[in-house]
């Protein structure tokens, strides 16, 4: 199933004046990381809104800050960029919803594991939306699901905090080409496989990812006033 690029969409939600930005067709990696870190800035120094930012990539592989170049099995398959992200190898290609979100955390509780906590609870209340049970695992960033009988990762959570800003944020994988993944150790689990909504027999167009995600909007956010209690 081949599925359109989201339609260009621009617009500021209630909650703090938080932009919601949605780019058409596939943006560059480059470009992309440029503009956030631009935007985190600003945002620091007060000139900027908070940004939560809607893209697809075209086909490439990121090491983020604890990537192993074993785990990169085929260095020449497609672009590879260090992310300045946490975590390790991953990739981002069409069909993968990326979500870019750039909040000021020292207006919103000063606590990065409740923001990566929150952020995955969005993600996995999103997906439940679409009819897709996700959850996280303890030990393990990211969302997982069943798939064909066996664990698998649907989404990927990889963050950057500099002076209270986040950025980076999510991939989930809508309708993505999975033999792409082959070329890397996802996230340095080897023993884990990787799946779609569409491998799930769950088919979505993106914008319909996006509808869900922006309705969930504001419990993320009120989640991130009042701290999850630790296990």
């Amino acid at each position: 199933m081949t599925i359109p690029p989201a339609p260009d969409m621009s617009a500021t939600v209630d909650d703090a004046a938080i932009e919601w930005r949605i780019s058409p067709g596939l943006t560059p990696y480059p470009e992309a990381l440029a503009a956030m870190e631009a935007r985190a800035e600003a945002i620091r120094d007060g000139t900027a809104s908070e940004l939560v930012w809607l893209l697809e990539h075209p086909p490439l592989y990121t090491a983020g800050t604890s990537a192993v170049t074993d785990e990169l099995l085929s260095p020449n398959r497609f672009p590879v960029y260090p992310a300045g992200r946490g975590g390790k190898y991953t990739y981002h290609g069409p069909g993968q919803r990326i979500g870019y979100v750039l909040l000021d955390l020292a207006a919103r509780g000063r606590d990065i594991r409740a923001f990566v906590h929150g952020l995955e609870g969005w993600v996995i209340d999103t997906l439940a939306d679409l009819g897709v049970p996700a959850r996280r695992e303890a030990g393990r960033i990211g969302i997982w699901t069943d798939a064909h009988g066996r664990e698998a990762k649907v989404g990927a959570i990889g963050v950057r905090v500099r002076r209270w800003v986040s950025f980076h944020g999510f991939a989930v994988n809508i309708d993505p080409d999975l033999s792409h993944f082959g070329g890397i150790v996802p996230c340095g689990l080897p023993d884990f496989a990787v799946t779609s909504l569409s491998d799930l027999g769950k088919p979505s167009r993106i914008g319909a990812f996006d509808d869900a995600l922006r309705a969930r909007l504001p419990v993320f956010l009120d989640g991130l006033r009042h701290k999850p209690e630790r296990p």
